[in-house]
Order: structure tokens, then C-alpha cells, then sequence
């Protein structure tokens, strides 16, 4: 068994900073819209805290548990089963804004894609530890260890969300490469991608709409290329030190959900690019951190896990700033920790509680 050491301080430490960050950029991207809705300039504000301080705290208990005993088959394939029930059970709620991406009761919403990922990582760790070294048989380890991230993904397809969908399996294809899957079989899932990504995005009217104002934004400025050029002018305007803390104008009804998939354009616009490095080096840092203890730990489920949990962290983070900057065709994707939403930011804490566990670990 590896000896017990303390949590990875660096890793504690820049979660708690990017998740202040978030705070105050919540507020700052969200108090004109708040005032508007709620008639208080708080209301996202207090909403973001109260899953903030719950996430923080499951992510103290759960950091204090040790992560083997998720290994368990119960634990594994209930957990897989209630993610898939609740994948399912979306469609029976009405749907917002053309699409069923949110259970509702009351006044709370949770997206239960967000479970998806944690339970897809959780899966790929306990089906790979005893197998990785038969991983190049197809046929009994390989296509059993992807057949969920499918599933998944389809049913995620199906909401309609597709960039979570490429996230899932992008955070899936980086357990399954650690664990020594033959680079082949990337490219051959990469082109049998091919024709269904066609019918996705090409065939798909406002799908197509958004390729084409990623690929000339100026084309129409005032329709399709709109929100990339006002995230543009966003973060070119921000200079060096930023416009200061509040005082960004893209918010104000030019950018598109400036607190959730905008927000690092208004990060960007506001604390300038000293600001925008900060949270970039944040997030290497985490990236480097989870990747040192992946490496560090002996124990292959904790090897998976690590991997699994950095980089569903990290991929949000690169396909976000890549959207804001764009580098990528809108979607919707939020940004670890920072982005206004509940189940995000507490699904997200709650799976760095496992990782700060596998550093404690860790040789």
C-alpha cells in the first residue's frame, strides 16, 4: 500500500483560487442581468456561493475518504446505472430553450451530464485496473471500457448538447490512452466520427450556422458572427491591466450568457491580460499537479482516476478559453469553477475531493 503523505497543497490551494475567482467574476458579469430579473444585483451571486460552499465541503469530506473504496462493483455500476436513469429521465421534463438538459424540482435545476463524466472516469478505473495490460484485445477490454462513454455520449447527443458530448469522450479517450491503448484505435474511432459528425453539425441548420460563424465571424456581424465578434472585442479591449473590476461593457447585452459560457471574455476584458494569464497558469498548474500525482501513484485504479478527474477539468477549461478566443465554434461548454452553474461547480469539487485523496496516496 502507498504511504500516506498530506493533501497536495498546490493543488488545494489553486481549486480554492479559481473558485474566488469565479465569485467575484460572477458578480461582476452577472449584477446588471440579476438586477434585472430579481431586482437585486446579488441574485447569481448568492446562488453561485451556496453551491460553491457545498461543493467545497463534500469536496473536504470526500478528500478524507479513501478513494479505493470506490472501487467497489456496487459502487461502480450503481453509480453508472442512476447516471444513465437520469440521462434518460431528462426528456421527461419540459424542455428549455429547445432542449432537455435539466432536471427541475422547484427553483433547482441540475444537469445530469455533468454526473456523467465522474461516473464515466469512476467506470473506465475500476474496469481498467485489472485489464490495462490486455487493453490491444479489442474485443473483451477495449470496446467493453468504451461501450458507456458511447451510451453516454449518445444520450447527451441526444439533449441536444454536443460539445459535452466530445467532452466526455475526450476525457475518456486520455484514461483509455494512459492506459496504453494502441494510438490506432484513436484514428480509427476518429474516422468512423467522421459521417456522424457530418450529419451533426453540417446537416443541423443552426449547428451549420455556428461553423460558418466561426469560419468568417464578419461574414454577418450583426446575426451568426455577433457574440464571436463582441467576445473578440471583449478581449481585445481589456489590454494589459483590464478596464477594471466592473467596469467591462460586452456584458451589458452584447455578450451571450456573459456569466456562464462568456465569462473569461469579461475576465479578459476587465483584469486585461495579466487577469486572463492568472487564470491560464491557474489551470496549468492544476494540469501539471494532477499530472504529477497520476505518474506518482502505483496504484492503477488511482492512476485512472487521477488521470480521468485532471483531465475533465482541463479539456473544459482548453474547449471554454479556446471558444472565447475563437478557436473553436461555440459550445456551450462552461469553465471549470468559474462559470456560474450549481451542478458544475459542485459535480467539479466534489471529483477534485477524490483527486486531493489519490495525492494523499501517492508515493
Amino acid at each position: 500500500m502507498a504511504k500516506r503523505v498530506s493533501v497536495d497543497k498546490w493543488l488545494f490551494t489553486v481549486t480554492l483560487l479559481l473558485v474566488f475567482i469565479g465569485l467575484v467574476m460572477v458578480f461582476s458579469a452577472s449584477a446588471v442581468m440579476a438586477k434585472e430579473r430579481f431586482g437585486s444585483p446579488y441574485g447569481f451571486l448568492v446562488r453561485q456561493m451556496a453551491w460553491a460552499a457545498a461543493g467545497m465541503l463534500a469536496m473536504v469530506v470526500i478528500m478524507n475518504v479513501d478513494y479505493r473504496k470506490f472501487r467497489l462493483p456496487a459502487v461502480v455500476f450503481t453509480f453508472l446505472g442512476v447516471t444513465s436513469l437520469l440521462l434518460l429521465a431528462v426528456f421527461l421534463f419540459r424542455d428549455s430553450h429547445n432542449t432537455h438538459r435539466w432536471i427541475k424540482f422547484g427553483g433547482l435545476s441540475f444537469q445530469p451530464s455533468e454526473v456523467a463524466k465522474p461516473a464515466l472516469i469512476l467506470y473506465l478505473a475500476y474496469f481498467l485496473e485489472s485489464r490495462w495490460q490486455a487493453i490491444a484485445d479489442w474485443k473483451r477490454v477495449l470496446l467493453p471500457a468504451a461501450a458507456p462513454t458511447l451510451l453516454f455520449a449518445l444520450l447527451i447527443v441526444k439533449q441536444p448538447d454536443l460539445g459535452t458530448a466530445i467532452a466526455c469522450v475526450a476525457i475518456s479517450a486520455a484514461v483509455l490512452f494512459v492506459a496504453g491503448m494502441n494510438m490506432k484505435y484513436l484514428w480509427y474511432a476518429l474516422a468512423a466520427s467522421l459521417l456522424p459528425l457530418y450529419f451533426l453539425i453540417v446537416r443541423v441548420p443552426w449547428r451549420w450556422a455556428r461553423m460558418q460563424a466561426f469560419l468568417d465571424p464578419f461574414k454577418d456581424p450583426q446575426g451568426k458572427g455577433f457574440h464571436i465578434i463582441q467576445s473578440m472585442i471583449a478581449v481585445s479591449t481589456g489590454g494589459w491591466a483590464g478596464l477594471g473590476l466592473m467596469e467591462g461593457k460586452q456584458k451589458l447585452f452584447y455578450l451571450p450568457e456573459p456569466h456562464t459560457d462568456f465569462i473569461f471574455a469579461v475576465t479578459a476584458e476587465e483584469l486585461g491580460l495579466w487577469g486572463s494569464l492568472l487564470v491560464v497558469t491557474l489551470f496549468g498548474i492544476f494540469l501539471y499537479r494532477g499530472v504529477r500525482t497520476a505518474l506518482r501513484t502505483d496504484d492503477m485504479f488511482g492512476k485512472f482516476l487521477a488521470t480521468g478527474i485532471t483531465a475533465m477539468v482541463v479539456v473544459q477549461a482548453l474547449f471554454n478559453i479556446s471558444v472565447v478566443l475563437a478557436m473553436m465554434p461555440a459550445k456551450g461548454i462552461p469553465l471549470p469553477f468559474i462559470s456560474y452553474g450549481g451542478s458544475s461547480l459542485f459535480i467539479t469539487l466534489a471529483s477534485v475531493g477524490v483527486l486531493l485523496n489519490v495525492t494523499q496516496q501517492a508515493e
